[in-house]
């Protein structure tokens, strides 16, 4: 149904009045089910061939998954308009999302201002709504793209005052350049208060007339895990020049409150001022603050960081071990565009090589809950609750406590099945406190009416019809105790 500017304001003032009650989660679930689509359509069109569907795919790729629908409207829009669509997501109404997870005060303060939270505040907010936003946001691809970057350039809350400054960096620096230029991503990173001091730029000084060295720790992992990769070609001597270039760049807590300086800076009498030498490529004196422009210039046009972001794209996108040539064409895209984060995802989405990846990757913790939640049109606000069985599969928001952040290696994760299967059967039961679903009315929206079989909801969670061998498994329990086995089974595992 189309939203009138009438029902608009009536779902608004709706929301708003009920913010003032007890009952605030259910009226918000109500509004967006009414007024904005969130709910189950009344009939749902069902995948007939053993292998997996591939809009089901593409949804389980660039998405956290199908939400009941999603697969019938990128059918009939084609999936390069959806692709070109989820490229754009200012274009994408996300109104029901944002009832839902722009709730949270502190995620909208700078840096500094943040020290007025206590910690225990920032670290529900920040990470229920991460949740909020994979689960219900519309503007799926952009939500997939956040958590790439957020393991990219990985900051654990718990390291010194990290925990304040993780939300600006999130909303300034991940989230404002998640589908933007990655040369443009990189500077921002490089000056956030959050990873100066998560790896400790902000101590990186070489004042006149003393003995101060650079701090090389942020240089080492800008080249070793943020652009050229491990086995790049970089050497010491341009970790330690680029740590010379970076040099002045820091946070202070304390300039916040004597001044109310909220952001980093620049202290030019921090600054190593002479000729520096990265790559090969001469830095001039007195560049001063520019000096970091120029590095990350550097840094990032280099042909190590194109072909170690075409990998590890390919990596989250395609498989653990990536058809050579796919890397080649993406690591060339990448090149050719400049580090456009865009143009990069168009080529890997449509390239044959995606859509021959078919049930070829394991999900990583937060998307086997995540696409579960979805597919069975879950009413959650992502409280502690819905958190912990997360955190028990070793996946908790922000909470890698090492640079590299989490890994798209599979073995890690085989220790979480256990944690998956309970999960998986919990949620299908309604026993998993923070989360409300409704297998009935998912079944007579699978079977047009009717009590959906064993089959129906195999191929709604899955994408594919199911093997005998797969039916025979499921046995003859009921609607809950199936869809529980489903979610905990082999099949849903992949995507």
């Amino acid at each position: 149904m189309q939203t009138t500017r009438r029902s608009l304001l009536k779902a608004t003032t709706l929301s708003f009045s009920a913010a003032a009650l007890a009952g605030c989660d259910r009226v918000i679930t109500q509004v967006n089910r009414e007024f904005f689509g969130e709910g189950l359509p009344s009939k749902l069109i069902l995948p007939t061939s053993v292998e997996i569907d591939p809009e089901f795919h593409l949804l389980s790729r660039a998405a956290f998954g199908s939400w009941p629908g999603d697969v019938q409207r990128v059918k009939k829009m084609g999936r390069e308009k959806w692709i070109e669509e989820q490229l754009n997501p200012g274009s994408i109404s996300d109104t029901a999302c944002d009832l839902r997870a722009e709730q949270f005060e502190s995620l909208y303060f700078s840096a500094g201002d943040a020290y007025e939270f206590r910690k225990p505040v920032l670290r529900e907010e920040i990470t229920r709504h991460a949740m909020l936003r994979a689960i219900y946001s519309r503007r799926q691809l952009f939500e997939v793209m956040v958590e790439f970057w957020t393991d990219h350039l990985n900051i654990d809350l718990e390291k010194g005052d990290c925990i304040y400054l993780k939300p600006s960096d999130d909303r300034d620096v991940i989230r404002k350049h998640a589908l933007g230029n990655f040369h443009d991503l990189i500077r921002a990173s490089a000056t956030s208060p959050a990873m100066l001091v998560y790896l400790d730029g902000k101590a990186n000084k070489v004042r006149r007339k003393t003995d101060d060295k650079p701090n090389e720790n942020y240089a080492r992992e800008l080249m070793e895990l943020h652009t050229m990769g491990a086995s790049g070609g970089y050497t010491q001597d341009d970790v330690r020049e680029a740590a010379r270039c970076l040099s002045g760049w820091t946070f202070d807590r304390n300039r916040f409150f004597a001044m109310n300086q909220s952001e980093s800076f620049f202290k030019p009498d921090w600054h190593d001022d002479g000729e520096k030498r990265v790559l090969g490529q001469v830095i001039p004196a007195k560049g001063g603050e520019s000096d970091l422009d120029r590095l990350v210039d550097i840094v990032c046009s280099h042909t190590s960081t194109a072909n170690f972001l075409a990998l590890k794209l390919c990596r989250r996108f395609v498989s653990e071990i990536p058809p050579e040539n796919l890397v080649k064409r993406v690591a060339a895209e990448f090149t050719r565009t400049h580090g456009d984060i865009k143009c990069v995802l168009r080529l890997l989405l449509n390239s044959e090589e995606f859509i021959a990846s078919r049930g070829q990757l394991l999900k990583r913790p937060l998307k086997f809950m995540v696409s579960a939640m979805r597919a069975l049109a879950a009413d959650t606000q992502a409280e502690k609750s819905v958190l912990e069985p997360l955190q028990r599969m070793g996946h908790g928001f922000f909470q890698y406590p090492t640079p590299d952040g989490y890994t798209d290696d599979e073995l890690p994760w085989m220790g979480t099945l256990m944690w998956r299967w309970n999960f998986g059967m919990a949620l299908a039961a309604g026993k998993q406190p923070g989360v409300r679903v409704n297998v009935y009315e998912l079944g007579k929206a699978l079977g047009n009416g009717k009590a959906a079989n064993h089959v129906a909801y195999f191929s709604h969670l899955v994408g594919r019809c199911p093997t005998e061998a797969e039916i025979t498994a499921l046995g003859d329990g009921d609607e809950k105790q199936t869809v529980g086995l489903i979610l905990a089974g082999p099949a849903f595992q992949r995507c």
